[in-house]
Formats: structure tokens, C-alpha cells, sequence
């Protein structure tokens, strides 16, 4: 795909068959379409994405879809009839990417599963993203965010101590499930480029929570403890907590002795320096309860403005607690590192959606297109890459093998 200034974008040698729906899938299809590659969104006649019908609307257009699903194109097609099958594999065979996120077997069920996809393109890199995987005893069961938050473990040390386990606030499954399709995606082309032959990629929601869980299961691991909530206090470094200001919460990252004994004297008290009990991390971790005390007896006392201030100057870590108000008009995150685009759509219009996160100099993400109507780009994929004729996709339309 060309960029709107006429650069190619990192991967505009790609092209990508989106078969995904609702988060996870579509999630990796726009990393990678932000990027420059070609996503033909496939997507069943009537409905559509399942997302289309998310809130929030922007009139009858949903912002959950289009944000998700700029930079694509989109086919209406029935793969359950023959002829959506023959369009779809040569479709298959022009491609260099596939991603989908069925229950395992549902692709093999529609005759169209990974087998089939070989025959008609050995060196396609064919992306599955479910909740268990497509291997052990799990792989039948249904997979959503928050199973994949559940049974991956990050439930259970989300909230405080006499809280209930908690989920994200985000569906995190769901994001890290398409951050690790991207990085199964990238590394499959770069080792078919090194003469590799295509690959499946099998990308579970559980497994990218397990994998994101980092030291947390190490400690059960090595100490089979196991670990239960602490609130946003962190296990092995204290200060590294939310204190209460007087208007907001702020938090406070002391992640070494160097940073507490600046820490100490900020807040005029090098007694604690030389407090045996406060001596290290791990003396620190045991004792949080009275060092959070303390904190909050100075923090309680100021804005979060003037903690921010005072602590900045001294270099010492910390941040204001935002809103997601206070995110979305923050000079540095929405203009400096431009983190809402506006875009525009051909029904709802002016439309400000979330930019990428990777920044590159010379091959920058971008978002050429908005996301497509349902079919919008039916006529338009089959007449440039299959070379139908307008009075033979009329046939197709009427006999709804596409729409």
C-alpha cells in the first residue's frame, strides 16, 4: 500500500487475508495495515464483523469497528458455497499472510482450513489466534478475553488483598493475543525470506497472559508461593505504589536504594536512611504497610500538581494517576506523540481514532484509508486480483455467494 505522500509503507509488499472478527484478529490486522500492508478484510454476507455493532456509534457506524479496522478493505462472501471457496482460494494464493480467529476446527469444517490453504500456497503464513491454542485438551473450548484473563492467571493478582479477583480494565487477553499474532506474522516472513517455507502460527489468548505474567508465576516457580493481590504495590520494590494526593492519586516508583536515600532527603527525612529495617528492596517490601503511612501523611497534604513538581525536580519517579479524560488531551501523548488521528469516514465523518505506537523514521505508520463498509471493496478485489467482469459479479451478488 502507497502512503498518502507517496512513501510505501515497511510492509506494502504484503498482502493479508483478515478472516478475524471483533478484537484480537483485527487488533494484529491493524498493526500490521498501519504499516503498509494490504488487508482484505473477508467477512460474511449479511452481518459482518460482529464488532459493527459495538458501541460506541458515531451515528448507525460503529467506533469500535472503525478503529480496529481502518486501512482494510473489505469482501462480503459466502465460504460455505463452492463458488465463495474458489474466490476465496484465489484470493489464497495471491497472498502472503492469513489471519483468523475461529474455534479450532472451524476452518477445517468450511473445507478451507490450513491443509486446503497449503495446497494453493505452500508459503502462506497462516495465523490462528483462539483461546487455548490448537493443540492439548483444551483447544475445543470457547476462547474470549476474559477466559483468556481467567485461566492465564492475571485475574487472580488483579485488586487488592480483600477484593475479588478482578480483570483489566481492557480487554488484555485480546491485545496481547494480537501483539504476539504480529510478532508470529513478522517472524514467519523474515524466515520464509531466509528460504523457509510458510508456517502456522498458533496464538493462544491464555498463553500470551501466561507469558506476560513475568516474574509473578517465577515466584511459584522457584518458591511455590503462590502470589495473591496487592492492590498497585509491586512484590519486590517498595516505594512502587499509588499514594493519595490531596485532589487525585499519584504513584511513586523508588525502584533503588540510590532513588530512596533522594527520596529520603526530599522529604527531609535521612533518619529512614539509615533505618536498618528500610535498608534494601526486600527490607522495604516486608515493611510497606508504615512506609506507605508515612508517604501518605506528606503526599496528603499536597495537590497532585505540587507533588509532581517537587519529585520531577529531584528526578525522582512518579506520574499523576490519569483519567482516560486526562489521556485523551494530554499535550504530550495526543500531540507530540500523536496517539489520536482523525480520519474521515464516508458516513460518519470526522472520526478520531487511536494512532499506532510504533514510530519508525523513514517507514512511519500510517492510516491511509478508514474501515470499510461491509463489501464495500467486493467489486474492486474481484475485478483487479481475480479479473471477474461487472455482469459476472452481478451473477455472484444475485446468487449471494458475495455481497
Amino acid at each position: 500500500m502507497d502512503t498518502e505522500n507517496g512513501k510505501r509503507g515497511a510492509l506494502a509488499r504484503i498482502r493479508v487475508l483478515d478472516l478475524s472478527r471483533v478484537l484480537a484478529g483485527p487488533f494484529c490486522t491493524m498493526l500490521l495495515g498501519d504499516l503498509g500492508a494490504d488487508i482484505i478484510k473477508i467477512e460474511s454476507l449479511e452481518l459482518g464483523d460482529d464488532s459493527r455493532k459495538y458501541p460506541p456509534f458515531v451515528g448507525t457506524e460503529s467506533a469500535y469497528f472503525m478503529n480496529l479496522n481502518r486501512n482494510k478493505r473489505s469482501i462480503a462472501l459466502n465460504l460455505k458455497s463452492e463458488e465463495g471457496k474458489k474466490i476465496f482460494f484465489g484470493l489464497v494464493k495471491q497472498s502472503d499472510v492469513i489471519v483468523e480467529n475461529f474455534r479450532p476446527g472451524t476452518m477445517d469444517r468450511l473445507e478451507i482450513g490450513h491443509d486446503r490453504i497449503k495446497e494453493y500456497n505452500p508459503d502462506i503464513i497462516y495465523t490462528a489466534i483462539s483461546g487455548f491454542g490448537h493443540t492439548g485438551p483444551y483447544r475445543n473450548m470457547p476462547g474470549y478475553d476474559i477466559i483468556g484473563q481467567a485461566m492465564g492467571g492475571i485475574m487472580s493478582i488483579t485488586g487488592w488483598p480483600d477484593s475479588p479477583p478482578t480483570r483489566t480494565g481492557t480487554a488484555i487477553a485480546d491485545v496481547l493475543g494480537g501483539l504476539c499474532a504480529c510478532i508470529g506474522i513478522l517472524t514467519g516472513l523474515m524466515a520464509r525470506n531466509d528460504g523457509h517455507p510458510g508456517q502456522k502460527v498458533d496464538i493462544s489468548l491464555v498463553d500470551a497472559v501466561v507469558s506476560a505474567m513475568e516474574t509473578i508465576l517465577q515466584i511459584y516457580l522457584v518458591e511455590e508461593r503462590d502470589p495473591g493481590r496487592t492492590g498497585n504495590r509491586y512484590e519486590f520494590i517498595y516505594p512502587y505504589d499509588s499514594f493519595k494526593a490531596k485532589d487525585g492519586w499519584v504513584v511513586i516508583a523508588i525502584g533503588n536504594n540510590k532513588l530512596w536515600h533522594e527520596f529520603c532527603r526530599a522529604l527531609e527525612r535521612e533518619d529512614l536512611i539509615h533505618e536498618k529495617k528500610y535498608r534494601d528492596n526486600a527490607d522495604r517490601v516486608k515493611h510497606h504497610l508504615e512506609i506507605k503511612e508515612f508517604v501518605e501523611a506528606w503526599s496528603g497534604r499536597k495537590s497532585t500538581e505540587e507533588i509532581m513538581a517537587f519529585l520531577s525536580s529531584r528526578q525522582i519517579p512518579c506520574a499523576p494517576i490519569y483519567t482516560v479524560r486526562d489521556v485523551a488531551n494530554d499535550e504530550h501523548i495526543a500531540k507530540a506523540r500523536k496517539m489520536f488521528i482523525e480520519t474521515e469516514h464516508p458516513v460518519a465523518g470526522k472520526l478520531k481514532v487511536i494512532g499506532s505506537p510504533v514510530k519508525m523514521s523513514e517507514t512511519p505508520p500510517r492510516i491511509n484509508r478508514p474501515a470499510p463498509l461491509l463489501g464495500q471493496h467486493t467489486g474492486e478485489l474481484l475485478q483487479s486480483l481475480l479479473n471477474y467482469r461487472p455482469e459476472q459479479i452481478e451473477d455472484l451478488k444475485r446468487r449471494n455467494i458475495v455481497g
